[in-house]
């Protein structure tokens, strides 16, 4: 069974970078669809990347040209690189896969099964 951890949350100030890991246990992330969701106090949880089995790439607007994700093999888990930071930015943010071998509409929430516990992101001066 697959099981998701993510880590790298920190307070940064706007303009800064962090970068996120989600690490798998149970089975190979390579089996996976992986998409990053975040959610900002108050608000609904929204999907803004994802990286498919193939390695394609599908970024939401918001984040397209400061976010890049990607998958590294040896460790079984999937990277995501925050760039120029704004405070819209800050939550919590989760990595989550699609039941075994599907696909997934990379935003939607619903087409996910396992989540991770999440990582906060705080943009503040």
């Amino acid at each position: 069974q697959l099981q998701l951890v993510e880590s790298g949350g920190d307070l940064v100030q706007p303009g800064g970078s962090v970068k996120l890991s989600c690490v798998a246990s149970g089975r190979s992330l390579d089996d996976y669809l992986i998409a990053w969701f975040r959610q900002a106090p108050g608000k609904e949880r929204e999907g803004f990347t994802c990286i498919t089995r193939g390695g394609t790439i599908w970024y939401d607007r918001t984040v397209q040209g400061r976010f890049t994700v990607s998958r590294d093999k040896a460790k079984n888990s999937v990277t995501l690189q925050m760039s120029a930071l704004k405070p819209e930015d800050a939550g919590t943010y989760y990595c989550a896969a699609p039941p075994y071998h599907e696909g997934a509409t990379c935003f939607e929430s619903g087409d996910f099964e396992t989540w991770g516990q999440g990582t906060q992101v705080t943009v503040s001066a």
